[in-house]
């Protein structure tokens, strides 16, 4: 039932109730609030109770009461099958509703409403709500400084949402709104520009005023309609106009907008230091808006890159971000966001492609001129530009600058390190370089010595020498000497491939990375922990002489007393182990030490990522390092401990999954000494009620643990039927389903077939049927080793699911897809293979009347025998199989030789030809199976034959090898002769005499 205007005082007494501090009062409200949800009527109720002006005073309600309203139109605005809904009269009610409500006074109820009126925009423009931006347009011409703040924080919302829709009508859409309010917005950005900066320069002048005059509530109020006004402007530039990039057409408001914006930050700077007592409101607008108008230019340049190299935009801009890296006022250095944000231009402008030659192929336009010549034409005048903005000189005072300046650790950076080494080691590290300054400013440095590292080169290597010189390793005092030689060798560690050409790293090594290593006083953890890095970095470069020692300085930092340091010696022994040219010989006798410092260390960290890269560093080691055995213990017990700790962080359990899965390849047949560790957090991982983040690691932990196994024990085999219970939950992992399965054949034997039958028949119904062509292809062989090693027993247990093979080798075409084909000449191996091994059950099978409803459902018209319909799949996918199953087809098809039916003798020269196609050819796998096998056996370890030993003695052992195709036939053509007399004798007369031929060849006959 519809609510309606008199059940406002219900509606608003529930809201208020829901707000009670007392339980007994707000549950009730909120489930009755819950029910009324999904009622007509409701969505208008709310709005009323939003805009009553007899409840302005009643906030809390009405904030509730708009976010009630935003879940609703979430909800129900868009058409649900399982409920009614908002209806259309009342959808038409509420966007005029909420176009009157313009001035709302609270911001938050304004900012819900804004977002509502997007959200609905999103889904009604311009169709169902076409007045929308023209109604907004028509207010703002008369608005007081309020409304026309809340109208421009709808137009944001809306243009936000908007932007997001990607479909060409919809673009075309958002391009026209940018055409009709782009002037508009942009007239009063910049009237409003002169209103604030007036207000600034009245606030300076005049010391007595008062930070709680009304003037400034309305200067603030500009202030932030005017930060509104920018960012729509910003959203109009980028997604109003497609990227210049692409159409090679100049964004005319790019050279309009740039500049100016470029003269309102250089307006607001000077006002940072002077308001950052006085009036700290408005200076931390003011850090907000010039941070944004920078990221603003930033965000066209990426965009629109040809139109913003225009000569009356990029020389301005880049001039004047490197004149703020390079000599900024004293008060700005405190100013990291905009210093931030000066980097990201100057780095954008770099790397940015528009700018440098492309090679690429030759798209003409319509006039006969190249698109790629205009973009050369273009790239090439800016990158002449960008050459006269910046001559070598500039380029090396640059990077002077960022390595002098940026590079050095500051006083806070040393005391934050000094409080928590483990999380300045993360920050320093990890952090996205767009946040940090430090991190950005070497980001920029990496670009810029990529763009000139034939200049800089020898630059870096100069300030390093100078730094080394100026500072020995026995100095220990933190000093600004030793701080430049720790941005030295930071700048020297982040271009290490292109350093290479100008500096040895052996010469380094051996003299004062060493010697760094020999002072082991507190304060030279600094030092310390960049030598870490260094070695990390310049993995590539060291040689086979210098190896050695530097992994012993690696286990020496180790062992450092700061945690920091020990974080970042783990981090680059993990690029060492992990290295192509890792030398196993020379880490050899290291690896006891090695071992034992991990584990301490991962003891020791108590952050997350901190446990993550030592676990990695863990788990290199265990893959690279041979004779793992002789630390299992210890292994065993780190990862019992570190998966108890670990309970409830599924990321760190990820990593420990994958490590375990190492631990156990490298333990091989050894594995089950880690059983009593491994087996119950094998059971947790694949537990369905468990986190579903888990699973996929955990079972291929699963299926290392099977593979690497001598023989099944009983805690393995209960596991099987937690796999079905997977399996009916998603398919997302049946390639490690497959091999799971195939294990427990292998390995179970007997025993595993006799506990969890049912569980197999279920399985394999469940999948066959139910999944696509390559899930099947993952699934058949299983199924075929199946029969391969129980051929008695398998096929009655899983009738329904060979039922289902047989009507997916009777029906739907394959001609064109390889995937079908496939699907259907393995299914129809596994059907030749039961009627060689199992013939009568095969011939009960195909008479059964479920088998014939099936095959009614899929469309087969049953004019014949199935079973001489499945002779003709047989024939016809003879090509499509393996050698083996070549053999089978062979075999199974002498067979139909022997049938009391006549219609046998009209497929009788197909038979034999293929027969005698068989026989001729071999059997070329078997020869090639024997003799892995043999390898299988004597490379693997003692009494214990691999995985794949026992797969091929299940081959070479298969009953299929050890029958004669040739004395099949041979017996079986008698048998058919015998059967239907002179018919068979009309039969082989019809055969041509070449293959007649070929037949008493293979036959061995006279």
């Amino acid at each position: 039932m519809a609510l309606s205007a008199s059940d406002l005082p219900a509606v608003y007494t529930m809201l208020a109730n829901s707000l009670s501090g007392e339980e007994s009062v707000r549950k009730p409200a909120e489930t009755a609030l819950s029910q009324s949800e999904s009622r007509p009527g409701f969505c208008s109720c709310l709005m009323e109770l939003i805009s009553a002006k007899d409840l302005a005073s009643q906030v809390d309600v009405r904030l509730l009461a708009s976010v009630y309203f935003k879940n609703s139109i979430d909800r129900y605005w868009r058409f649900r099958r399982d409920s009614l809904g908002i209806r259309n009269e009342e959808k038409i009610y509420l966007r005029q509703k909420l176009l009157s409500h313009l001035r709302e006074e609270n911001y938050q109820i304004a900012l819900t409403l804004a977002v509502v009126i997007s959200k609905i925009a999103r889904i009604d423009y311009p169709k169902e709500w076409p007045d929308l931006f023209s109604v907004l347009a028509q207010q703002l011409h008369s608005a007081d400084i309020l409304t026309s703040h809340r109208i421009f924080m709808i137009l944001f919302q809306t243009l936000k949402l908007l932007s997001t829709k990607r479909l060409a009508p919809d673009q075309r859409n958002f391009s026209e709104i940018s055409s009709h309010f782009f002037d508009y917005s942009w007239h009063l950005w910049q009237s409003d520009v002169q209103t604030i900066l007036h207000g600034f320069s009245a606030l300076t002048q005049n010391f007595s005023s008062n930070a709680s005059d009304p003037h400034h509530d309305d200067l603030y109020l500009t202030c932030e309609r005017w930060l509104l006004c920018l960012k729509i402007i910003r959203q109009l530039i980028i997604f109003g106009f497609p990227s210049d990039a692409k159409s090679i057409k100049e964004v005319w408001p790019v050279k309009k907008v740039c500049p100016v914006l470029l003269n309102a930050i250089q307006s607001f700077l000077p006002y940072y230091s002077s308001f950052r007592e006085r009036h700290p409101k408005l200076w931390d607008f003011l850090k907000r808006v010039c941070t944004k108008m920078m990221k603003v230019l930033v965000a066209i340049q990426r965009r629109h890159p040809y139109s913003f190299g225009d000569k009356c935009v990029l020389p301005p801009v880049l001039n004047f971000c490197l004149n703020k890296i390079t000599d900024p006022e004293p008060d700005l250095l405190s100013f990291e966001q905009f210093l931030i944000q000066c980097m990201s231009m100057v780095k954008s402008i770099l790397e940015c492609k528009e700018y440098k030659p492309s090679l690429t192929g030759r798209v003409m336009d319509e006039n006969g001129i190249s698109l790629e010549e205009m973009k050369k034409n273009m790239s090439s005048v800016v990158s002449g530009v960008l050459s006269s903005l910046l001559p070598s000189d500039r380029v090396v005072l640059l990077c002077n600058i960022l390595i002098r300046s940026y590079f050095v650790l500051t006083t806070s950076d040393l005391e934050e390190w000094y409080q928590n080494p483990e999380s300045f080691h993360h920050e320093q590290d990890s952090v996205q370089w767009e946040l940090k300054l430090r991190p950005c400013a070497e980001a920029l440095y990496i670009v810029l010595f990529e763009n000139h590292s034939q200049l800089l080169g020898p630059v870096v290597v100069s300030i390093l020498q100078e730094a080394m010189n100026g500072c020995p390793a026995s100095v220990t005092e933190i000093t600004p000497p030793l701080l430049l030689k720790d941005a030295a060798y930071g700048a020297a560690a982040y271009v290490y491939y292109e350093l290479s050409n100008y500096l040895s790293f052996k010469d380094w090594f051996n003299g004062a990375l060493s010697q760094e290593l020999t002072n082991d006083h507190p304060n030279m953890r600094i030092i310390h922990r960049k030598v870490a890095l260094i070695l990390g970095q310049w993995v590539s470069e060291i040689k086979d002489d210098t190896r050695r020692p530097v992994y012993c300085a690696l286990i020496r930092l180790l062992q450092n007393k700061d945690l920091s340091v020990r974080l970042a010696a783990c981090r680059s022994l993990y690029f060492h182990i992990d290295d192509a040219n890792f030398s196993e010989q020379d880490f050899s006798n290291l690896l006891p030490m090695c071992w034992d410092l991990c584990f301490k260390l991962v003891e020791e960290v108590q952050e997350f990522d901190s446990k993550v890269q030592v676990l990695n560093s863990i788990s290199v080691l265990i893959t690279h390092a041979s004779e793992v055995i002789l630390y299992a213990n210890k292994l065993v017990h780190f990862f019992q401990k570190a998966w108890e700790e670990s309970s409830g962080e599924s990321l760190l359990q990820i990593q420990l999954l994958t490590a375990l899965k190492n631990f156990v390849v490298a333990l091989g047949y050894e594995s089950p000494i880690s059983y009593n560790m491994l087996l119950p957090i094998l059971r947790s991982g694949t537990d369905i009620n468990g986190p579903d983040e888990l699973l996929e690691d955990s079972m291929l932990l699963w299926e290392a643990t099977l593979s690497n196994a001598p023989s099944m024990v009983p805690p393995l085999l209960d596991y099987f039927p937690c796999l079905l219970e997977i399996l009916e939950r998603s398919f997302d992992h049946l390639k490690v389903a497959a091999n799971i399965v195939e294990d427990y054949i292998i390995l179970g034997g007997t025993d595993f077939l006799n506990m969890h039958a049912s569980s197999v028949a279920k399985l394999l119904d469940l999948i066959v049927g139910n999944v696509n062509d390559r899930g099947l292809l993952s699934f058949l062989p299983v199924i075929e080793i199946l029969i391969q090693c129980f051929p008695m027993e398998v096929p009655q247990l899983i009738s329904s699911t060979l039922q289902k093979l047989i009507v997916i080798c009777l029906t739907g075409g394959d001609d064109h897809d390889p995937s079908k084909t496939a699907v259907k000449a393995s299914s129809a191996a596994i059907l030749a293979r039961i009627l060689v091994m199992n013939t009568n059950y095969l011939a009960q099978l195909t008479s059964e009347q479920s088998l014939l409803l099936l095959l009614q459902q899929a469309g087969f018209s049953i004019e014949e025998n199935i079973l001489l319909c499945l002779v003709d799949v047989w024939l016809d996918k003879v090509d499509n199989v393996t050698s083996m199953q070549r053999q089978t087809f062979g075999l199974a098809l002498s067979m139909i030789l022997t049938l009391r039916l006549p219609q046998v003798l009209d497929k009788l020269d197909q038979i034999l030809s293929v027969c005698t196609s068989v026989i001729l050819g071999g059997n070329e796998d078997l020869t090639e199976e024997e003799s892995s096998s043999s390898d299988n056996m004597s490379s693997s370890r003692p009494h214990v034959p691999s995985k794949e030993f026992r797969r091929r003695q299940i081959k070479l052992l298969d009953p299929i090898n050890q029958l004669s195709l040739e004395n099949s036939v041979r017996d079986n053509l008698q048998t058919c002769a015998a059967l239907h007399g002179e018919s068979f004798n009309s039969a082989i007369g019809r055969m041509h005499p070449a293959a007649f031929a070929q037949l008493k060849q293979a036959l061995k006959m006279p």
